[in-house]
C-alpha cells in the first residue's frame, strides 16, 4: 500500500476518535475516490497515482467553488472550501512562483522547445515535478509566456 493512501486512511481513524464529522466525511471520499479508480483498473494506487487523484480533487473543488460564488450560492462554497482545505493536507507544499520559473526555464531548454507547437514536449517534463505541488493552469500560462518570448 503507498504511504499516501495509508496516511489518509491513518487520518480517517484519527477523524472518526475525534468525532470530526465534516472532515471525516471528506477524507471517505478521498478514499471513496481511490479505491473506485482501483477497482476500475484492476490495479493497486502507488504515491504517484494518488497525488494525480488529489490534484484532480483538489482542481474540482476550486471549480465549484467558483461557480458557486459566482451563482450566489456561498453556503455550497463554503462546504466545498473544507473539502479543499482537507484535501490540501494530504498534499505537498505548494512550489514557490521562483520555483516553477525555473522548472519551466530548465524544461523548455532541455526540450528543445523552439515556440508553442513544442508546448506538449515542455508540458510533458514539467508535470511530474509539479504534480499536486502546483496548478496546472498556472503552469501552462508560464509555459506560454516562456515559449512566446
Amino acid at each position: 500500500m503507498s504511504e499516501l493512501k495509508q496516511r489518509v486512511r491513518d487520518e480517517m481513524k484519527v477523524a472518526m476518535r475525534a468525532k470530526d464529522k465534516p472532515r471525516l466525511a471528506t477524507i471517505r471520499m478521498i478514499l471513496s475516490e481511490i479505491k473506485r479508480i482501483e477497482i476500475d483498473e484492476r490495479i493497486e494506487l502507488d504515491d504517484a497515482r494518488v497525488l494525480a487523484t488529489l490534484d484532480k480533487m483538489q482542481k474540482q473543488r476550486r471549480d465549484s467553488i467558483e461557480q458557486f460564488s459566482a451563482a450566489g450560492r456561498d453556503d455550497l462554497a463554503d462546504i466545498e472550501q473544507q473539502e479543499l482545505l482537507v484535501i490540501k493536507e494530504f498534499l505537498p507544499q505548494q512550489l514557490t512562483e521562483a520555483e516553477l520559473t525555473v522548472i519551466v526555464n530548465t524544461a523548455v531548454t532541455d526540450s528543445g522547445a523552439q515556440g508553442m507547437q513544442d508546448m506538449g514536449k515542455v508540458m510533458a517534463l514539467v508535470k511530474p515535478q509539479v504534480q499536486g505541488r502546483a496548478d496546472m493552469g498556472a503552469i501552462s500560462q508560464l509555459v506560454k509566456n516562456c515559449l512566446n518570448s
